[in-house]
C-alpha cells in the first residue's frame, strides 16, 4: 500500500512538472498573445467604449421620462388655512409627478450622431486589427530570435565536440612528437573560448525567453519555454508579384487605410452635425402632476357664539348698522392619502420650439472648426497612403534581400564546411598548424551562424510582406 502511494505521489508531480514546463510553438504564443496581450486588451476596451457609444446614440430618439416625489415638513411660522394668519405650526406637504420629454426635430443631430457612433466602432475595430498583426509580428519576431539562439548553441556544442576530439587527437601527436606542444595549448585556449561563448548563448537564450514572456504576459520565467523544431520557408510564392501589385493590395486590406479612411468620414460627420444647430429644434413634453397635505382642512362653518353678528357698513343718512352673521369655519381631519392624490392631479402638456437667432457665432466656429478637422483628417490619409506605400515597398526590398543574403549565406556555409574538412585532414597529418585549424573552423562557424540568422531574417520578413498582401493572421504559414 505504501510503496502505491508513493508511486501515485511520483507521477502526480511528474505530472504538475510536466504541466508547468510545456513548450510552447510558436502558433500557442500568438493565439495566447492575442488574447492576453495588454496592448490588444486595451485596443479591445476601445471597441467597447465604441458600442457604449453607439447605445448612447440609440438612446437619444428615446422619451426621457423622470419622475419625482417630495414629501416636506414646514415647522415654524405659516399660515393658516383657517384664519389666513401667520402662526406658529407644523404643517407636512406631499407632491409627486413624473415628466416626459421627447426629440422631435434636432437639426437630424441625433440622427447623424448615430451614423458617427457606427463609424467610431468601426474605426475601433480597425486598430483592433492592426494591434492584432503587430502583436503577432512581434511575437513571431521574438520566437524566431529564441530559435536562431538555441540553434546558434546547438552549432557551438557540436564545434566544440570537435574540438574536444581534435584535443585527444593532438594531445597524442604532441606526445609522438609530430606536432609542437604549442599546438595543443592553441587548441585548449580554442576550447577556452568555445566554452565562454557558449555561456554567452545559454544567456541569450534565457533573455529572449523572458522577452517572449513579457510579450505574453507570462510571468512565470523559470518554466517558460518554446519548441525546438526547425521552421521551413513557406510563402516565398508572394515575391512572384510585382512590388506595385502588393501596394496596391495592401491599400485594399491593410488596416492603416482603413483607419484613416474611417477618421475622414467621422471628421465629415462632425461636420454635419455641427451644421444641424443652424435649424430649430422642437420638443414634446408631458407633465402629471398630484399633491396631498396631512393640514386639516374646512369641512364647513357655523355662527360664532361668542359674536354671532358682525358690521359690514352703515346705512347712508340715518347712519344705522348693517349688520350680518357672523361664522367660522368648522375643521375636519384631512382627507385620505389616496383620495388626495385623485382629487388634486392635473397634467400639462405641449410643444416647445427653439430657433436660433444669435450665439456669438459659436455654431459658426464649431462648423469652421470641424471642417479644419476635415482637412486634417484628407492629408493624415494622403500621409497614411504614402507611408503605407513606402512600407511595403520597403518590406518587399528587404524580403528579396534576405532571401538573396540566405542562398549566400548557404553557399558561404557549404565552401566553409568544405574548407573545414580539407583543414582537418591536413591538421591531421601535421601539415597545418593548430592556429590556421582554429581559424578554419571559426570561419566555418561564423558562416554556419550566418546562415541561421539569414534563415530567420528572411523567414520574418516574408511575413511581413505576406500580411501587408492581405494575409490574415491567422493563416500566415512557419
Amino acid at each position: 500500500m505504501k510503496n502505491f502511494c508513493l508511486l501515485a505521489t511520483l507521477l502526480l508531480f511528474s505530472s504538475v512538472l510536466t504541466a508547468q514546463q510545456k513548450e510552447w510553438t510558436l502558433e500557442e504564443c500568438v493565439n495566447y498573445a492575442l488574447e492576453n496581450n495588454i496592448q490588444v486588451k486595451q485596443t479591445e476596451l476601445d471597441v467597447e467604449l465604441s458600442d457604449i457609444e453607439k447605445r448612447d446614440a440609440i438612446g437619444n430618439f428615446i422619451p426621457n421620462i423622470n419622475a419625482q416625489a417630495t414629501n416636506a415638513w414646514n415647522t415654524g411660522l405659516t399660515q393658516s388655512i383657517t384664519t389666513g394668519i401667520l402662526v406658529n405650526q407644523t404643517v407636512r406637504n406631499f407632491s409627486a409627478g413624473v415628466t416626459a420629454g421627447l426629440t422631435l426635430f434636432d437639426g437630424l443631430r441625433n440622427f447623424k450622431q448615430l451614423q458617427r457612433a457606427k463609424i467610431s466602432r468601426l474605426s475601433n475595430q480597425y486598430s483592433l486589427d492592426k494591434m492584432r498583426d503587430d502583436i503577432t509580428l512581434f511575437v513571431a519576431d521574438a520566437y524566431l530570435q529564441v530559435l536562431f539562439n538555441k540553434q546558434n548553441l546547438e552549432v557551438l556544442k557540436a564545434q566544440n565536440q570537435i574540438t574536444q576530439e581534435q584535443l585527444g587527437r593532438t594531445q597524442d601527436l604532441v606526445d609522438a612528437g609530430v606536432l609542437p606542444e604549442g599546438d595543443l595549448l592553441e587548441i585548449r585556449a580554442t576550447m577556452a573560448d568555445e566554452k565562454q561563448r557558449m555561456i554567452l548563448a545559454e544567456n541569450q537564450i534565457q533573455i529572449s525567453l523572458i522577452s517572449l514572456a513579457q510579450t505574453l504576459a507570462i510571468k512565470d520565467y523559470q518554466n517558460f519555454d518554446i519548441v525546438d523544431r526547425d521552421y521551413d520557408i513557406f510563402g516565398n510564392e508572394i515575391l512572384a508579384n510585382s512590388v506595385y501589385d502588393v501596394i496596391e493590395k495592401a491599400k485594399e486590406e491593410r488596416s492603416e487605410i482603413k483607419i484613416a479612411e474611417a477618421n475622414m468620414e467621422l471628421a465629415e460627420k462632425d461636420v454635419e452635425i455641427s451644421r444641424g444647430a443652424y435649424l430649430p429644434t422642437l420638443n414634446a413634453f408631458f407633465n402629471y402632476n398630484t399633491r396631498e397635505t396631512g393640514q386639516d382642512r374646512i369641512i364647513g362653518s357655523e355662527v360664532d357664539p361668542n359674536n354671532p353678528t358682525r358690521t359690514i357698513g352703515f346705512v347712508e343718512g340715518t347712519n344705522q348698522q348693517v349688520l350680518t352673521g357672523n361664522t367660522i369655519p368648522v375643521l375636519g381631519s384631512a382627507r385620505p392619502f389616496f383620495d388626495q392624490l385623485y382629487i388634486n392631479d392635473g397634467i400639462t402638456y405641449g410643444f416647445q420650439l427653439n430657433v436660433p437667432i444669435l450665439n456669438g457665432f459659436a455654431t459658426r466656429n464649431q462648423v469652421r472648426r470641424n471642417e479644419v478637422n476635415v482637412k486634417r483628417a484628407e492629408y493624415q490619409l494622403e500621409q497614411a497612403e504614402l507611408d503605407l506605400e513606402a512600407n511595403v515597398y520597403q518590406a518587399y526590398t528587404d524580403a528579396n534581400g534576405a532571401f538573396e543574403a540566405y542562398e549566400a549565406a548557404l553557399v558561404a556555409s557549404e565552401a566553409q564546411a568544405k574548407a573545414f574538412e580539407y583543414a582537418t585532414e591536413r591538421y591531421d597529418v601535421g601539415l597545418t598548424n593548430a592556429f590556421d585549424f582554429s581559424q578554419a573552423k571559426i570561419r566555418y562557424e561564423n558562416t554556419q551562424r550566418e546562415a541561421l540568422r539569414a534563415k530567420y531574417d528572411y523567414i520574418f520578413k516574408l511575413k511581413v510582406v505576406e500580411l501587408y498582401f492581405g494575409i490574415p493572421v491567422r493563416d500566415l504559414k512557419f
